[in-house]
């Protein structure tokens, strides 16, 4: 059986990822548990044979040197992330997430027979462009990418993406990238849009929501990790970018609370309050390459998502 290695295995993409490719391939898992979780999500995904965990912190001097050669996928999602993490620690955010993909990548180039490094950028790479020049949306990959204001915190994690984009292309080893979209779903964490919703709306009917016209397309979570195996796998795709999104609907903040309390059944009152400095007015992904590529046509709805996400938040 191929063996396939994911960082930032225990983390919300890792693990559902993990527990997609368990099967088909000896999965090995990779984190330092500072967001991912020993859960029992986690514990279900480690009863196969063909799943093993490590808890490595990858900054560690020498901290891959005990893993093989004979990995033919690697798939790197660790990452400092969190707009909260940003904020506080902009520096090392900069400097960790860049030297983790160095890391990786010196793993990847000690394969006997690697066929794929896919690294996991991000959506935020797109922010300085809309800022100075504007977007098309929906947001081809290929769209120019612009830095934001250096000495603003959150411009770290948008750098640190695009100089691990740039590492990839010179690194010399077989590589896809790929651009997450609002992907979300059930062991996502708390700090995020949807979970925090649902969490205000099972405390109190009335819910205020920051940037309430700000727009975005979200991805659900079997989705995005189906178009980031069938990238992987493709042949078409070494060398390639990707958006991992879905396509729609597009909702505005106000509107995805209204749905999230239908979906609660909660007669709520939505209040609108202040937009959130730094959060970009809309984000909608063209994954049209993406498709073309993976031939993925069924697609879970955002009100179905919504429904999958709630069910599991409120067992926990």
């Amino acid at each position: 059986m191929k063996k396939v290695l994911i960082t930032g295995g225990a983390g919300f993409i890792g693990l559902h990822l993990a527990r997609r490719l368990v099967g088909r391939y000896q999965v090995d898992l990779v984190d330092n548990f500072a967001r991912g979780e020993n859960d029992t999500d986690l514990q279900a995904v480690l009863r196969s044979s063909d799943v093993h965990l490590m808890q490595k912190n990858l900054l560690d001097d020498g901290a891959l040197k005990d893993l093989g050669n004979d990995y033919v996928f690697i798939y790197h999602l660790a990452a400092i992330i969190g707009v909260a993490h940003v904020a506080q620690a902009p520096y090392r955010v900069l400097d960790e997430n860049t030297l983790l993909l160095s890391r990786v990548i010196e793993l990847a180039r000690r394969q006997a027979a690697l066929e794929r490094l896919v690294f996991a950028s991000t959506s935020e790479v797109y922010a300085g462009t809309l800022e100075h020049f504007g977007l098309p949306f929906p947001t081809p990959e290929e769209t120019p990418l612009a830095v934001a204001d250096l000495s603003r915190p959150r411009t770290t994690y948008m750098l640190s993406k695009i100089h691990g984009e740039a590492l990839c292309h010179h690194s010399q080893v077989p590589f896809s990238i790929v651009r997450p979209h609002n992907v979300y779903g059930p062991r996502m964490g708390n700090n995020h849009v949807i979970p925090e919703l649902v969490a205000r709306l099972s405390r109190s009917s009335e819910v205020k929501v920051f940037s309430p016209h700000h727009q975005r397309v979200f991805c659900y979570i079997d989705d995005a990790v189906a178009l980031i195996e069938r990238i992987a796998e493709s042949r078409e795709a070494r060398g390639g970018t990707f958006n991992i999104g879905s396509p729609g609907p597009e909702i505005c903040m106000k509107d995805l609370a209204a749905l999230i309390a239908r979906v609660m059944e909660k007669n709520a009152r939505i209040v609108e309050g202040e937009v959130t400095q730094g959060s970009p007015a809309r984000r909608f992904a063209d994954i049209e390459k993406t498709v073309r590529l993976t031939g993925h046509k069924t697609w879970v709805g955002l009100e179905e998502g919504v429904r999958r996400t709630y069910e599991w938040y409120k067992l926990k």
